[in-house]
């Protein structure tokens, strides 16, 4: 078990480095130095459009960024992991999708990424006021850390002199005016009509057959949470949208799932009069677990198994699309923030996992040992098959469910860091980051290959891959559309935020634009034995939860597995010794841990109290390498290092 002391003050102190990028945001177009904000408290968040890992940071920091806005400055650092990413225009789009409200560098090259050390996104680095460097955090859910240690920074340098109270540098941008921002899914409705969720407006939008002109809304376009008429209910961000069968949604009382993303929910639509309520989760984060937080050997969380039939009282995490599977008699679930499949039966309220175990990556075989990675589109096809748009992974996968259980395989993709824009054998064909699939009229599957700006196809019959469309602005979904005399293909276009109709072309095109990997600083390391170790320090307040055992956990392997002679696999601790293939000359190590503590204070035995919030603080990485004799023969990583 790691040692959750504070290191004392002879530890040597770090000057952060300076802020180096390709320009700024949110400054009015000032550069920004750390000079200029000495005298703050500066969080340093290195974040990627992509990761929803990220996203969950943005949100976790909006709070303390309020109540601690004399003090504190947040600064953005986006270090792309996409090739789209590093275009400066989808990243201003980003910035004004997730109403960033913080300078953010654009940092295309990595250089502040490499000057700091950056391992992952997302990744945390808080400055103090003298321009030190006192915490590096890795992952999300340290929320609650930082709303203890930065009261202790205040404190400190307020009783030094060197903290300076005031404004900020944040400048916001003039708001723009639109009828759709950042529109997300879309659904048929009878009669002709589409529902829309308006995601950047965090409403819904009925659209006429036109897809132009708006008939209604629901929702006040208030970011929130609010149950009730379609005039006063709130959401926060909804992406997915699934029709209930007509039997079913008579029974239940209402006819369209919403995947309401940040709040963490499902809701439910009666279409008749646009009455919302909510149907499942409870807005609680399934990163941070309420109870014992203790880590099981198979990699999930020990309640994380138990979802049971109280939808209200089930933790999700992102909800990023939804399509009712007539073979389950449920609704799918694309669990972005667990990387997981869910399923929730109306009629019951049961939420159950269907496929994945939670851990981040391309892993075909039973649904249970599957990993996916931040699933973001799914629907069924004429066999029961649900195939899933697997964003980070640039993946096309798929569930089949049979006699012998779910399994899960991957139709295009490669892995975590591949992706591309290639046609052909499905083999060799790349995506970059899709959010959408729909089925066509022959089975083949329409894919919104979104950074791609492209509408793919992939044929199960040849498992070839083709592009149907291309020049589109962020696709973010894909609908047939049967309504008419020849089927066509409906686009949400998000970043032009509108819904298109494209016919189906008789000739697809073949494109061939290479295959890619997310570049980064590969770490030099010696061939033979490595010691590994993650730090990691229980935020003041917190004890790690040892009530069941050791409750940190590694999970490791490598790309190729042949790297990795020894020390592989998920076992307790935070550090291990693995052993490097000589004959292996590059590759990648895939590293997941994991550490669950609880809040204090402890009872009269000095134990924790059954009713402590439990926190579960995860980060994966994955690890460039090249073997060299002369190389490192220690790394360390930090989940939750103090300086």
């Amino acid at each position: 078990m790691e040692s959750t002391t504070t290191p004392t003050a002879a530890t040597v102190r770090v000057r952060a480095s300076e802020l180096q990028g390709r320009g700024w945001l949110n400054t009015g177009g000032a550069e920004l130095d750390l000079e200029k904000l000495r005298g703050k408290i500066v969080i340093l968040d290195f974040w990627t459009f992509c990761c929803i890992n990220c996203l969950h940071v943005l949100d976790e920091l909006r709070p303390l960024e309020q109540q601690y806005s004399d003090v504190l400055v947040t600064v953005g650092v986006h270090s792309p992991k996409f090739e789209h990413e590093a275009d400066p225009v989808a990243l201003a789009a980003a910035v004004e999708r997730y109403d960033i409200a913080h300078p953010v560098l654009d940092d295309p090259e990595l250089v502040t990424w490499q000057a700091y050390s950056a391992r992952a996104w997302p990744t945390l680095v808080v400055v103090d006021p003298e321009g030190y460097i006192v915490a590096h955090l890795s992952g999300e859910g340290h929320a609650a850390g930082l709303a203890t240690f930065i009261p202790e920074l205040i404190a400190e340098h307020e009783a030094k002199g060197t903290l300076h109270r005031g404004s900020g540098p944040y400048v916001a941008p003039e708001p723009v005016a639109r009828d759709l921002r950042f529109p997300g899914k879309v659904l048929p409705l009878a009669g002709g009509n589409f529902l829309v969720s308006d995601t950047g407006h965090h409403r819904l939008v009925e659209m006429g057959s036109d897809l132009a002109a708006v008939v209604r809304t629901i929702g006040t376009g208030a970011k929130g949470l609010a149950d009730g008429p379609a005039e006063a209910a709130e959401f926060n961000e909804p992406h997915g949208l699934a029709l209930l069968p007509g039997e079913l949604a008579a029974e239940v009382g209402y006819d369209v799932v919403v995947a309401d993303s940040v709040n963490h929910r499902l809701r439910g639509v009666t279409l008749a009069d646009g009455r919302v309520r909510t149907i499942a989760g409870n807005g609680v984060q399934r990163l941070l677990e309420a109870g014992p937080a203790r880590v099981d050997d198979d990699g999930a969380a020990a309640s994380a198994t138990h979802l049971g039939t109280a939808p209200l009282e089930v933790a999700l995490s992102s909800p990023w699309d939804v399509a009712y599977s007539s073979a389950l008699g449920a609704v799918v679930i694309a669990m972005a923030g667990t990387h997981q499949i869910f399923a929730f039966e109306p009629a019951s309220g049961a939420v159950s996992i269907v496929a994945g175990n939670g851990l981040e990556g391309l892993l075909d075989g039973p649904a249970d040992q599957a990993w996916f990675a931040q699933p973001s589109g799914v629907t069924e096809d004429a066999q029961g098959n649900i195939w899933v748009a697997d964003s980070e992974t640039s993946a096309l996968r798929v569930l089949k469910f049979g006699p012998g259980g779910t399994t899960v395989e991957t139709a295009i993709g490669e892995g975590l860091f591949d992706f591309g824009f290639r046609d052909g054998d499905a083999g060799q064909a790349r995506l970059q980051h899709p959010l959408g699939v729909a089925v066509l009229p022959d089975g083949s599957v329409a894919v919104a290959d979104t950074y791609n700006g492209a509408v793919r196809r992939y044929d199960p019959a040849s498992k070839t891959v083709s592009t149907l469309a291309r020049g589109l602005l962020e696709p973010s979904d894909v609908l047939l559309d049967e309504s008419g005399e020849v089927p066509l293909l409906i686009v949400v276009e998000a970043n032009r935020h509108q819904l298109i109709r494209l016919p189906l072309p008789k000739n697809a095109l073949q494109v061939d634009e290479g295959a890619a990997q997310t570049q980064r600083p590969k770490t030099n390391v010696a061939p033979g034995e490595l010691a590994l170790k993650v730090n990691f320090s229980a935020p003041t307040g917190q004890k790690l939860d040892d009530r069941w055992g050791d409750p940190t956990q590694l999970k490791i392997s490598s790309t190729p597995p042949e790297l990795l002679v020894s020390g592989g696999g998920t076992s307790v601790g935070l550090s291990r010794t693995l052993v490097l293939s000589p004959d292996v000359p590059e590759g990648v190590l895939h590293l997941t841990a994991r550490a669950a503590a609880c809040d204090g204070p402890e009872d009269a035995n000095g134990e924790i109290p059954d009713h402590a919030a439990c926190h579960l603080y995860q980060q994966d990485w994955g690890i460039p390498v090249l073997l060299a004799a002369d190389g490192a023969t220690e790394l360390a990583l930090d989940l939750r290092g103090m300086d």
